[in-house]
């Protein structure tokens, strides 16, 4: 089993999507451990993007990121962090194919709605970011037979 971060950035919350999208999760069976609406400050934005600090758009980025709230989730899930990421589509969603999430609901590079840990390391370093470890609440859902064979 597999945590990963998904961020609903400021354009999914200011667009009210936020259901929408937590809803297209659930429905692919993946559990969500922990779920907080904050505000990213500068000093978080540094650390989250800390690749990307002395990149020329870092500064739009930052902007952009602190400028409404955000929800951060946990979720877990079976190779959680490749299905998110198929899910979310292309970053642009203007290039990101009808039935993903950006391709659905985004029509650009920047304003893509959604954040995805791209691997197990930047999933671990950023869970410690946004989640204390006694904020993730790991279940298993009576569902879950339903949705996946007991081997899996």
């Amino acid at each position: 089993m597999q945590r990963t971060l998904v961020l609903l950035k400021p354009d999914c919350v200011q667009r009210r999507l936020m259901g929408a999208i937590i809803k297209r999760f659930e429905d692919k069976g993946l559990n969500i451990v922990a779920m907080k609406m904050m505000r990213v400050t500068p000093e978080l934005s540094q650390q989250h993007y800390a690749e990307h600090v002395e990149r020329h758009f870092y500064a739009s980025l930052e902007e952009f990121i602190t400028s409404a709230p955000v929800v951060a989730m946990a979720i877990e899930g079976l190779e959680v962090i490749t299905v998110v990421r198929d899910m979310l589509g292309a970053t642009s969603g203007l290039k990101a194919a009808s039935g993903t999430i950006r391709g659905d609901f985004s029509s650009s590079k920047q304003m893509n709605l959604v954040h995805a840990s791209d691997s197990e390391a930047s999933a671990t370093r950023e869970l410690d970011l946004y989640f204390r470890e006694e904020e993730l609440c790991g279940y298993d859902p009576v569902a879950t037979a339903f949705v996946r064979a007991c081997d899996e």
